[in-house]
């Protein structure tokens, strides 16, 4: 068994050190390379569904400067924000809740954003709070819903505006290291999410540097973090002997056509009673972009990982695709999609290996609306449509089929509650759900949202869990204050 390990603990050292120089050769090769972007950033949105990550500061954050206060109009070294949002939910019959009948939440989420910069450089703040409610439902509340006066974002800064130097275009290299409490999405936030749709986030207390900017031609992120414990009442701790560290890199030089996202993430639990000792190691890869400009875009990733499960060996993969069309040159910019998601499932529970694939801290959302599927023992395929009939409304509509990869593993409802059938007998055929949202901006502050899920039961839902089919709508009213 510990030479098993040990060979795995070199292979697994091989391909990320393979992965690492090929992003560091690609870098650094890149400093001769002719110039190419006129833009005045390297770095471009990618079009794929659901993985635009939210910004720094947060997008409900403003410049001091921006208020149109006019004896704020020089106070260009503080941010503010400050944003409210309720959200209506009509939920029949949903498969989250073992014995669900109709259920009709009223969710809450407030914020307050509140960050220094430049006045004090190196030195530099941030502070967010977020309270986070939910009211009118007949099930007990949890910690996704429910998180009042949670410090979301608490941590120092050493920031370096150009002490790497400038890019190719002009614009500085700067080298940041934070120290605290943290929230941030980074990749395709399949993997790593604030998870903006739930009504409580994701959060870490720990190390975070970067080496470079978004708008740079390439970007090194670097993480050791304790995920923290969502409290509904009191203050959020860490998880108990659990750390997450991670290695990101960005190369954005041929971001006209490709960037490049070359990770590696892992995470170690401490054996605690009724805990096991758990390691994964996780190498991958994500790239996106556009074929010129014959309106297609792209997005895939591939994650491998390997480590063990108290006495079992963990192997598990992972990967996402996506291909998209744009008719740009019609009114209402329809982008059609199709998307394919994958990751194994354990298919022999009592062999000396676990395939399961580890979720990390991504979000559902993009999965299902219905909040149905997390990132492990899934199959999925999507066909999509996004349309923008008035600058100020979008639409979006999508069906997707759901099959597990082990009919004889968990299958995570949302990450709320496993369901197994170890004998198999149930299938491994979830069911498929149909999705439309719109989204209208009411003025730059405001934004409605309103949306239907409809939910075909497979064979597996209907044997273990005996729904033929559920319904979920919601409205949504957002409103930032600055």
């Amino acid at each position: 068994m510990k030479t098993t390990d040990k060979n795995q603990r070199q292979r697994t050292a091989q391909l990320l050190a393979s992965i690492l120089l090929l992003a560091f050769s690609a870098a650094i090769g890149a400093e001769n390379a002719p110039k190419r972007i006129t833009r005045g950033t390297y770095y471009q949105n990618p079009l794929s569904f659901g993985t635009t990550r939210d910004s720094d500061p947060p997008k409900y954050a403003r410049n001091a400067s921006e208020l149109g206060i006019d004896s704020l109009l020089n106070v260009k070294w503080l941010d503010v924000g400050f944003d409210y949002r309720f959200r209506y939910e009509y939920r029949d019959d949903d498969i989250r809740r073992v014995n669900a009948s109709l259920d009709q939440p009223l969710l809450h989420r407030t914020r307050a954003y509140i960050g220094i910069r430049d006045i004090l450089d190196p030195f530099r703040f941030a502070f967010e709070i977020q309270d986070s409610r939910r009211e009118n439902s007949q099930y007990v509340r949890d910690n996704r819903d429910v998180n009042e006066f949670a410090i979301t974002r608490l941590y120092g800064e050493l920031y370096f505006k150009s002490l790497l130097g400038h890019d190719p275009i002009g614009n500085n290299r700067p080298l940041s290291m934070r120290f605290g409490i943290q929230n941030f999405d980074f990749l395709d936030r399949r993997l790593l999410a604030n998870n903006e749709w739930r009504n409580t986030p994701n959060t870490f207390k720990g190390f975070l540097a970067s080496l470079g900017q978004e708008s740079n031609d390439w970007q090194v992120d670097l993480l050791a973090m304790q995920p923290l414990n969502r409290q509904k009442y009191d203050w959020d701790s860490p998880v108990p002997k659990q750390w997450f560290y991670g290695v990101i890199g960005h190369l954005r030089r041929w971001s006209d056509v490709v960037t490049l996202e070359p990770y590696y993430l892992a995470m170690n639990q401490s054996p605690l009673p009724g805990v096991l000792d758990y390691q994964v190691h996780s190498p991958g890869l994500r790239a996106y972009g556009v074929v010129g400009r014959t309106g297609l875009d792209y997005d895939f990733s591939v994650t491998y990982q390997t480590g063990r499960n108290g006495a079992r060996t963990l192997q598990a993969y992972a990967g996402t695709f996506e291909v998209g069309y744009t008719l740009a040159s019609q009114p209402w910019k329809p982008r059609f999609s199709l998307f394919y998601g994958y990751a194994s499932g354990d298919h022999n529970p009592n062999d000396n290996k676990d395939n399961r694939f580890q979720r990390f801290y991504g979000f559902g959302r993009a999965w299902s609306a219905n909040d149905y599927i997390a990132y492990q023992n899934v199959s999925t395929p999507t066909a999509r449509l996004e349309i923008k009939p008035h600058q100020n409304l979008r639409l979006d509509m999508n069906y997707s089929a759901y099959w597990l990869d082990s009919a004889t593993d968990v299958y995570s409802v949302g990450n709320v509650i496993q369901v197994q059938d170890k004998t198999g007998r149930s299938g491994n055929f979830l069911g498929g759900e149909y999705d439309i949202r719109a989204r209208y901006t009411w003025d730059p502050k405001t934004e409605i949202t309103v949306g239907y899920s409809y939910f075909q039961s497979g064979g597996y839902v209907k044997s273990q869990l005996h729904r033929d089919h559920t319904n979920f709508a919601y409205f949504q009213f957002s409103h930032r204050f600055f």
